[in-house]
């Protein structure tokens, strides 16, 4: 891990962009899943229209695909041109959304009948039953997927090195390059990898813990830190069953 400790600087740097395009890639994919996911529940036919055919042209496109589309020919048929950083985390967004859009939609769907029912026996508006009643209990079923998407997101960000975005893979490619020392190379990228995956389970273990808390619910364990959790009180370890 001689390697590792030298060149921790440029490792840094190349996780720190990792996480920055991890971040603002799930922010794209979270506000595309909640607005397509909710036209998906709707009665309004050309709603659910528009968010089927996103949903099926995103999910069904690779995001490798959509990243050297808006890398390199966005700026053949338009003026434009984007940064690759920006085309990265627009390929990403748009392709984790897609899949995040129906887990919205399936867990709105989820609610019991009865909680809509109730809604609407007390005249409450579309947006005051979606905001108040719906949301709230969709959203605790919506966060270990999402957390899911999350660190799925993260782990594709590793292709925006194609592009010569300077992130963690592309620190460990060029080190690679230039000492010829592959494993040392990514074996440390495979640990800063595992250590931001852990960071980011970590937040969406809180965020569910702080969701199922409002609605009454056991907060539920995840990451490596449900592997060292006392027991439940009451129980013994090792019991036979």
């Amino acid at each position: 891990m001689e390697l590792f400790f030298n060149r921790f600087p440029l490792f840094l740097d190349g996780a720190l962009t990792t996480l920055l395009i991890t971040v603002l890639g799930s922010l794209l994919a979270f506000v595309l899943a909640m607005v397509v996911g909710i036209l998906g529940t709707t009665r309004n036919a050309a709603a659910r229209a528009v968010a089927t055919a996103y949903t099926e042209a995103f999910r069904g496109v690779a995001a490798l695909v959509l990243l050297f589309w808006f890398a390199y020919a966005i700026p053949q048929i338009t003026a434009y041109e984007l940064s690759p950083m920006f085309a990265g985390i627009l390929a990403l967004g748009l392709n984790v959304g897609a899949y995040g859009a129906e887990v919205v939609r399936a867990a709105i769907n989820a609610v019991p009948r009865a909680q809509t029912e109730a809604t609407i026996a007390l005249n409450m508006s579309w947006p005051r039953r979606m905001w108040l009643v719906l949301l709230p209990q969709a959203w605790a079923q919506m966060l270990p997927t999402f957390g899911n998407l999350v660190i799925e997101l993260m782990k594709a960000s590793a292709i925006v090195s194609l592009i010569n975005v300077v992130d963690l893979t592309h620190v460990a490619d060029e080190l690679r390059q230039t000492t010829g020392e592959t494993i040392p190379a990514f074996v440390s990228a495979l640990v800063m990898y595992f250590i931001i995956a852990q960071v980011l389970i970590f937040g969406m273990r809180m965020l569910e813990r702080q969701a199922n808390r409002r609605l009454g619910r056991a907060p539920a364990g995840g990451g490596l830190l449900s592997l060292i959790r006392p027991p439940t009180p009451g129980t013994k370890v090792g019991a036979a069953k």
